[in-house]
């Protein structure tokens, strides 16, 4: 990289001294330091609708022929600054949902609310760390003579510490249940949507109503997002909120409360089922939730602890932007089988790939993408979702956003006040950045520079 620095750098002088210097800097400091931006090449009019008056046009030749757009991907590893903006937008939407702003009424802060989380069950014992009163115990102490099938001990005396490679492999790969692990991480999406459809039951044989009835007076809205554990499978993570039958506009009868709601999250998880295929080689199984559950009231979280709506907003957004590469998994799909021998990954995570790919050419299994999401260890499905009433969206925020910088825009060419149009056409004509782009790309990242400096 250093043997190159001197021909950036040379290059960035070289674009220095041309006349379209000044708007080309300003499409890439724009950027944020995004790290794979799309190229566009094209031209737009911004265009007076009373008069038809051309008021303003722009075309890609002024950007030294290509315009520039950051790529918007969520995920942390792969571009850090537009996994901020993501995560921004991720919070404000999660955090309207429970205290009000963005079109959504402040009455919400007053609803029965709570934070679950929903495990994946186990697969097999994995190596774990384990803390009590803040001491950390062994993994998992084993019986005298106690071995697996295969002979290997299912136990482990040893004290591990924080990040230590082995937590989350299995202590016996042989015994581990792989297809069984990727099966419900397929399924995990379906999972939820039946949870969530149970707890609407469950609510509604509480409140001594039919379902139909239920809708005529409550509505249960929700926010999620995935995280990964270190064995590979996901956690959901939710904010699910009780309201009135317009959602947050209006309230919920005097019955709905917030133990009522924790208590029925805790019956139904244990009841929600669903049957995976089989074939000759792969038994037919029972999908569930894990036994571990965490359902807290938003008002408190632990013993003097508050667990406040920031607080709840900033860790689903955390989790919104990562994905299977915190699990010790890679960043691109895969596109062929030959390339599994050179993923950089554990032996835990490449047997899950592995068993994606050995599935995913099975019949029964095709319509799953496994070999799709192989490198999302078979979870396919959205990170973070939403019921259509829980707040605002990422379309809105992005709109307005969008609209808030074209306002900065006409006021600086001094058209502010005029009803406009933009017309234009661009098309798409590649990604990434020419060596001197990334140098001065390189140095708005280091610099911290937001979206649309």
């Amino acid at each position: 990289m250093t043997a190159l620095l001197p021909k950036n750098v040379a290059a960035l002088l070289t674009r220095a001294a041309e006349p379209e210097f000044a708007a080309w800097r300003r499409n890439i400091v724009s950027l944020a330091g995004c790290t794979n931006p799309i190229h566009l090449v094209g031209g737009a009019t911004v265009v007076d609708t009373t008069t038809g008056e051309a008021l303003f046009s722009y075309a890609s030749d002024v950007y030294g022929g290509r315009l520039l757009t950051a790529c918007g991907n969520r995920r942390a590893s792969v571009c850090p600054s537009c996994s901020r903006l993501y995560r921004a937008d991720t919070y404000q939407l999660i955090r309207a949902g429970l205290v009000g702003g963005k079109n959504v009424t402040e009455s919400v802060s007053g609803r029965p609310r709570v934070f679950a989380t929903l495990t994946a069950p186990g697969f097999g014992p994995v190596h774990t760390r384990r803390e009590r009163a803040g001491h950390v115990r062994a993994c998992r102490p084993r019986k005298v003579g106690e071995s697996c099938p295969h002979g290997s001990p299912i136990g482990c005396h040893e004290r591990h510490a924080e990040g230590e490679p082995r937590l989350g492999e299995p202590l016996c790969p042989r015994c581990y249940d792989y297809a069984g692990a990727v099966l419900w991480q397929a399924y995990a999406g379906q999972l939820w949507h039946r949870f969530a459809l149970e707890l609407r039951r469950e609510i509604a044989r509480r409140a001594g109503l039919s379902r139909t009835e239920l809708a005529d007076v409550a509505r249960l809205s929700y926010a999620k997002v995935a995280e990964y554990q270190r064995r590979g499978l996901v956690h959901f993570h939710a904010v699910i909120r009780l309201d009135g039958p317009d959602g947050p506009a209006s309230a919920p009868p005097g019955w709905a409360t917030t133990a009522l709601l924790m208590d029925a999250i805790q019956a139904v998880v244990g009841r929600v089922r669903l049957i995976a295929p089989g074939v000759d080689v792969v038994a037919t199984r029972v999908l569930r939730f894990g036994e571990q559950v965490d359902v807290r009231p938003i008002a408190a979280f632990g013993a003097g602890e508050r667990l406040t709506s920031a607080a709840v907003a900033g860790y689903i957004a955390k989790y919104a932007t990562k994905g299977a590469e915190s699990a010790g998994a890679v960043d691109g799909r895969i596109h062929q089988a030959r390339e599994l021998v050179m993923l950089p990954v554990r032996a835990h995570v490449l047997r899950m790939i592995s068993t994606c790919w050995w599935l995913g050419s099975l019949p029964p299994f095709e319509p799953l993408g496994l070999r799709r999401w192989a490198h999302m260890l078979g979870y396919g499905v959205h990170f973070s979702t939403k019921s259509r009433r829980y707040s605002t969206t990422l379309t809105a925020l992005r709109e307005a956003r969008a609209e808030h910088r074209a306002e900065e825009q006409r006021t600086a060419l001094g058209i502010s006040g005029r009803t406009t149009v933009t017309v234009g056409q661009w098309r798409y004509a590649g990604r990434g950045y020419s060596p001197e782009a990334a140098l001065l790309a390189a140095s708005v990242r280091e610099g911290g520079g937001p979206h649309g400096a």
